[in-house]
């Protein structure tokens, strides 16, 4: 391994995060951005993300050959593996992409390659199934031949600007000369820095348990919101009560769940498992915030049945969709759960999300997104995502989409003054 100005990067795996990396890496190298789905290579040729991680500007002038065509990673001395982990239907790790991308590097990667694997997986999955494929694969022998790093994900999916470059980057390698390589080559266009993790089994948990930590203090809010609204009390006036100690750790009510976001609580308690170890607290949590969508839907039903009106006269229009506010990503967005929930009980249903992409959420659940101009007045509101516009608009914007009547009004997040209520407007909040 050496320094070379002319270094070829190859990214292997073009979603999300393998399209920010390519881009992010074409500022200072020549970038080979290699994917087999032939169907997204045509779509990166014409400068379009459908996936909606980043816009048309970005791909201008970017020194990237996006490619099909394996044989193309030959010239790479650089390679990132950045497909995606998934759980089976048992929620398993599933390595079926992984052993995939390790099939198509090992049989075209020249010798001195190093590999990066930026692919969340359980401590461990590198050096005990990565390597050994890579090994099997290529021919070659890892440490003389070819040479491995790991560098955990840290990005958001679904934003439009290249915020990868802004979160310190921890890095890992089989040895220490790969270490400091690796370091390397991420500083020149990593500006927040790179950390130096002490192997990659570290670099990998520190992964996992970031996720799994959220996981897990999600749950625990989750849980007041239930204790809470059976009481009578609002979450939210308690949370604004309790921030006021400088120590408490600040997380929100949230429906999480799916195997994007659960998958993390998953890969770990899978490996806990094969040393023996029955894990509690992760298990317990993510019990909670899977169960959280179908309490919501049911809280939300048996309040508009007491309106005492047929439910299939009740129409219920729902305000965002997406994972988050003012993010276009679907893939952890568990209030989809919540409106198949509605839809068991008869509700009539339409949907709107100024910043979703229809034909995303039509593709990937069945979901048909109405423009907000095109919307019929209903009889209840659920404000699931405050996306800035719905926000802006506030009170104007719901009494326009309800009866003249009045109706309900769900604020999962709490975004509206209950000061500013209109009278004959009911407010629903945890």
């Amino acid at each position: 391994m050496r320094k070379d100005e002319k270094l070829n990067i190859a990214v292997v795996g073009l979603g999300h995060v393998g399209l920010s990396l390519a881009l992010t890496f074409a500022k200072k190298y020549t970038v080979t951005g290699y994917d087999s789905n032939i169907g997204r290579i045509k779509q990166l040729h014409e400068g379009v993300d459908y996936k909606g991680g980043t816009t048309v500007k970005q791909f201008e002038d970017a020194n990237i050959e996006f490619t099909s065509d394996p044989t193309s990673l030959q010239k790479a001395g650089f390679i990132i593996i950045a497909v995606a982990s998934i759980l089976d239907m048992t929620d398993q790790p599933n390595l079926s992409f992984l052993v995939e991308a390790c099939n198509v590097v090992g049989k075209h990667m020249k010798k001195g390659a190093v590999i990066v694997f930026e692919t969340t997986v359980y401590p461990g999955a590198t050096e005990e199934k990565c390597i050994p494929m890579l090994e099997e694969f290529s021919g070659l022998e890892s440490g003389v031949e070819f040479f491995v790093g790991y560098s955990p994900v840290r990005f958001n999916p679904g934003e439009t600007k290249l915020t990868y470059t802004k979160i310190k980057k921890v890095v890992a390698g089989q040895n220490d000369a790969v270490l400091d390589y690796v370091a390397d080559i991420y500083s020149n266009v990593i500006d927040a820095g790179v950390y130096k993790a002490k192997s990659i089994r570290i670099a990998e948990a520190a992964k996992v348990i970031e996720n799994v930590q959220q996981d897990v203090n999600i749950a625990l809010i989750n849980e007041f919101s239930i204790i809470f609204n059976h009481l009578g009390i609002d979450t939210g006036d308690v949370l604004e009560t309790v921030r006021t100690k400088k120590n408490f750790q600040n997380t929100d009510f949230n429906i999480t769940g799916g195997t994007e976001f659960g998958k993390y609580s998953h890969f770990l308690s899978y490996k806990a498992r094969t040393i023996g170890y029955e894990p509690k607290v992760i298990v317990t949590s993510r019990k909670v915030n899977n169960g959280m969508s179908k309490y919501i839907a049911r809280t939300v039903a048996k309040r508009l049945i007491q309106l005492n009106m047929p439910a299939q006269e009740i129409k219920i229009t729902v305000l965002g969709i997406t994972h988050k506010e003012d993010a276009r990503d679907l893939r952890n967005a568990r209030i989809i759960d919540v409106i198949e929930e509605l839809n068991d009980y008869g509700f009539k249903i339409q949907i709107a999300d100024c910043c979703a992409d229809a034909q995303d959420a039509e593709q990937k659940f069945g979901l048909l997104l109405t423009a907000e101009h095109e919307l019929k007045t209903s009889s209840a509101i659920i404000l699931a995502i405050p996306h800035t516009e719905y926000k802006e608009a506030g009170w104007t914007l719901i009494q326009s989409l309800l009866n003249l009547t009045g109706g309900i009004v769900f604020d999962f997040k709490r975004i509206l003054d209950p000061q500013g209520k209109p009278e004959n407007i009911e407010l629903w909040r945890l």
